[in-house]
């Protein structure tokens, strides 16, 4: 399998189609509206989707002709931004390059849903769950939720071949047996407890074959693969176990990129290969390859202060909004013997 789309194309693209009015990793209902609004009704298809449990708006975006139907939703976890980034840069492709050939293929052969922000009340607390206090991602049974309700009618109704789930995690993950950080790792979630590989499984782990092919060219092993333990109530199993092949891509650390600028970079060059790769392919058969990515670990932390004379000590930034502004602060973690960990940073004090 070979990636379709060079890395030079991409790194000459990407500053010509970023979205500069969206910044950090406290994003908004507030900083993305605008933008949806002026979104080229050419291209888009822009529905007010329904409303949150607080009464805010959530959008569903549609567009393109074609037959491979594709949805994709970001922020379900409102502390979760770098995917909603990274889809406002792609929206910014296809409108900046409607007659590029890759915006032709994806937009003649597939139809795209996308909900931009599920979770626009937890966006604006900067919290994982809703206002109910319900974590949308294990919501997926009970349908406690609004807004799960919402992306399941609009997966029941739209009935996609494929879905893109886009979160962030921690930036505790490392890649098993290389010493880097986690920046992207993906996962074609479980259907059941045994974890077999199903056909729908199968079609899953081909297009994160050729979204890994692509990324290890730029940022070489630091690409993860997320545990597929089964969740019974997660979204992203319960979607695959429907016959939606769903495609989980988690954004995670690169190095001093603590606003996750760059990371959004990389994740939007998974969500373009993924999606030309979908719109260009008919055999998506193959998948040994992606059991060949390394698994996810936990092995960082923030910072790590090491002492040859006493335990050493890790610490994690913790982001709250404070009087409605963001704030990150260092917070010791853990002591003690912490060689096998690494620190993003680390400070050596000799005595």
């Amino acid at each position: 399998m070979n990636t379709n789309i060079t890395t030079s194309f991409l790194q000459e693209l990407y500053p010509k189609i970023k979205e500069d009015k969206l910044f950090g990793k406290w994003i908004t209902l507030s900083d993305v509206e605008p933008l949806i609004q002026l979104l080229n009704k050419d291209i888009f298809q822009v529905e007010l989707l329904g409303e949150s449990e607080e009464k805010r708006n959530i959008y569903k975006l549609k567009l393109g002709t074609g037959t491979k139907k594709i949805m994709i939703w970001s922020q379900m976890h409102g502390n979760e931004s770098t995917g909603t980034k990274a889809l406002f840069d792609l929206f910014k492709f296809f409108e900046t390059y409607p007659d590029h050939h890759i915006t032709r293929t994806i937009l003649s052969n597939c139809t795209l849903t996308i909900i931009p922000m599920l979770n626009p009340d937890g966006s604006l607390a900067y919290t994982r769950v809703n206002a109910k206090e319900v974590d949308l991602n294990r919501d997926a049974v009970d349908l406690e939720a609004c807004e799960s309700i919402l992306l399941r009618n609009t997966l029941d109704e739209f009935n996609p071949k494929f879905c893109f789930n886009l979160h962030d995690q921690r930036t505790i993950f490392g890649v098993e047996g290389k010493n880097q950080p986690a920046t992207i790792s993906f996962l074609a979630p479980s259907e059941e407890e045994t974890r077999k590989i199903t056909t729908g499984r199968k079609e899953t782990m081909n297009v994160i074959i050729a979204m890994n092919e692509l990324l290890q060219t730029i940022i070489p092993n630091q690409i993860g693969r997320y545990t597929d333990e089964f969740y019974p109530t997660a979204t992203g199993d319960n979607f695959q176990k429907l016959g939606h092949n769903t495609i989980l891509i988690e954004a995670g650390h690169y190095k001093d990129d603590y606003n996750r600028e760059e990371v959004r970079k990389f994740n939007f060059y998974a969500l373009l290969e993924g999606l030309y790769y979908i719109s260009s392919t008919e055999d998506f058969s193959e998948y040994e390859a992606y059991f060949e990515i390394p698994n996810n670990n936990k092995q960082f932390f923030d910072v790590i202060h090491r002492y040859n004379d006493k335990e050493d000590i890790a610490y994690q930034y913790e982001d709250k909004i404070i009087d409605n502004q963001f704030v990150s602060t260092l917070k010791k973690h853990q002591e003690g013997n912490l060689k096998g960990h690494i620190g993003h940073n680390e400070i050596v004090f000799e005595y």
